[in-house]
């Protein structure tokens, strides 16, 4: 379990650092989340789902390794792309707020879906899966649980200052 807990916090943190930079080189009017935390939670659920749906593949689909990659990138470009159509209409609703719209994308699907997002997040989950992951995996498990559980609670913290301001 803290493996998951870990892993999304590390997906947390890389997609803040990743936001933050497209926002200061490329997109200055980039509104890169609400938590004031260096962390963006749905990145964090984005890797832990690419994960489970990586190994759900691996272990139950008995066929070759390049299907079994193709089949992850499909499952992984669906699963993100339900999240991110969620994650846009709930804090839509929560806060009443749009940190994103692709109604200008080419091959859009309303304000939260876009073909070319929904494959740019397959790409980039199969980067993290199999290049990146592997050298976090060195040192993952040598994370001690204080620091885990004091991560939960720090964005827990984070998350009710947030619904209080918002």
């Amino acid at each position: 379990m803290f493996y998951y807990i870990n892993m999304f916090f590390i997906g947390s943190f890389i997609g803040f650092i990743m936001e933050t930079s497209i926002k200061y080189l490329f997109i200055p009017s980039l509104n890169n989340g609400l938590l004031y935390g260096p962390w963006i939670p749905v990145y964090g659920m984005g890797i832990v789902f690419a994960i489970l749906i990586e190994r759900f593949v691996f272990n139950r689909i008995k066929t070759n390794r390049w299907v079994k990659m193709f089949l992850t990138f499909i499952f992984i470009v669906l699963l993100t792309t339900i999240l991110e159509f969620l994650g846009g209409h709930l804090i839509e609703f929560l806060f009443h707020k749009t940190f994103w719209d692709y109604r200008k994308l080419k091959f859009n699907i309303g304000k939260y879906i876009a073909l070319e997002i929904s494959l740019l997040w397959g790409v980039l989950s199969m980067v993290f899966i199999y290049f990146i992951k592997p050298l976090i995996e060195k040192f993952i498990n040598k994370i001690p649980r204080w620091i885990s559980i004091l991560a939960c609670f720090g964005m827990l913290f984070d998350f009710i200052l947030t619904l209080m301001k918002g």
